[in-house]
């Protein structure tokens, strides 16, 4: 069933890829021709937009490929990771062309803007504009749907673009109107200023994938699903962590059980907390570290136990402080919630 449903994702991603590829390559013989026809700085912006469009989306379309692929002798942990990577290219992308953006609307500024055939300009580029806007909104929403950080990060791209062009769009149509050329370049600046934020928070977002930056809203989420069923012999659960790379999900922490359950209770119990997760979150992959109980910590043990040294007699809260921190015995009463019962 997980195999068939990774097929599926595969094919949605690809599907996604090779469409966002073949409309970039129309965008951008449509607007480098309106340029040429234009002259206009802003334009050209578009333009130089949709160029890194082209290849952030060859690269997005390599990385899907590559991150499909299953775990092998030299990448165990599968090919994830590249989405990440594919992030980062795009967002370096896009930087670089809003600083090229810039360069050349400072020349047009000293030069002098010399446009032509504005009404031209402004059918290509609103045509584009709501193509891309179109178009971001599915790559967003299919990357989503398969838990691809490789299309969310192109459908920004290509709403981004799209947002470029409405930019651009309003400062052809007042050009059009004032005849103030002026303008021309210096809302090519602005969109170029706003390509700048887009390339910067995708970079961002790849260093946190490739740091493995902890994900807080996922992370609350996995403990809360652990303590949605929680056993009364879970005696404690710490050094908590997690990472993902790609769609999947690796999770690892220490368990605390009763110091008689034997080698095949444990791997039974750590088989049944994986099925648990995996209903949650279908390619998460799991890995315990089984610890066993301390006569002090019978206080903290609701489990009907015969081998008791203590009552029951204090609960602590499981929050992301303990069940990422130490273990319950090596916390002071006072570092943490304790009630009594």
């Amino acid at each position: 069933m997980l195999i068939e449903k990774k097929l599926i994702d595969y094919k949605i991603k690809k599907k996604a890829a090779f469409i966002s590829l073949f409309f970039g390559i129309g965008m951008f013989i449509s607007k480098i021709s309106a340029y040429f026809i234009t002259g206009s700085a802003a334009i050209f912006s578009d333009a130089a937009e949709s160029v890194v469009h082209v290849l952030a989306t060859g690269m997005a379309l390599y990385s899907i490929i590559l991150s499909s692929m299953p775990e092998d002798e030299d990448h165990p942990y599968g090919h994830g990771k590249i989405e990440y990577f594919s992030a980062g290219v795009e967002g370096s992308l896009i930087l670089i062309a809003a600083l090229y953006i810039i360069y050349e609307a400072v020349q047009s500024i000293i030069l002098g803007p010399q446009l032509k055939r504005l009404d031209v300009g402004i059918a290509v580029v609103a045509a584009a504009g709501i193509i891309n806007l179109f178009l971001g909104w599915y790559l967003i929403r299919q990357g989503k749907k398969t838990n691809s950080l490789t299309l969310v990060a192109d459908g920004k791209h290509v709403l981004t673009d799209s947002y470029t062009s409405i930019g651009v769009l309003v400062g052809i149509i007042i050009v059009y109107i004032t005849n103030i050329h002026l303008f021309d370049p210096i809302f090519a600046i602005g969109v170029a200023l706003n390509i700048l934020f887009t390339g910067y928070s995708l970079v961002k977002q790849s260093v946190k994938g490739l740091m493995n930056e902890v994900d807080k809203d996922l992370q609350q989420k996995i403990l809360d699903t652990l303590i949605s069923f929680r056993r009364d012999y879970w005696i404690d659960i710490h050094e908590f962590r997690f990472w993902q790379a790609g769609e999947t999900i690796f999770i690892d922490f220490h368990l605390i059980l009763p110091f008689y359950f034997s080698v095949r209770d444990s791997h039974t119990e750590e088989n049944e907390i994986e099925a648990e997760l995996k209903r949650v979150f279908p390619h998460s992959q799991l890995k315990i570290h089984f610890d066993y109980c301390l006569d002090d910590l019978c206080r903290f043990c609701k489990y009907d136990c015969k081998e008791r040294t203590a009552a029951h007699i204090n609960n602590f809260a499981w929050d992301i402080k303990k069940m990422t921190g130490k273990p319950v015995y090596q916390y002071q009463d006072a570092e943490l919630q304790i009630t009594s019962v």
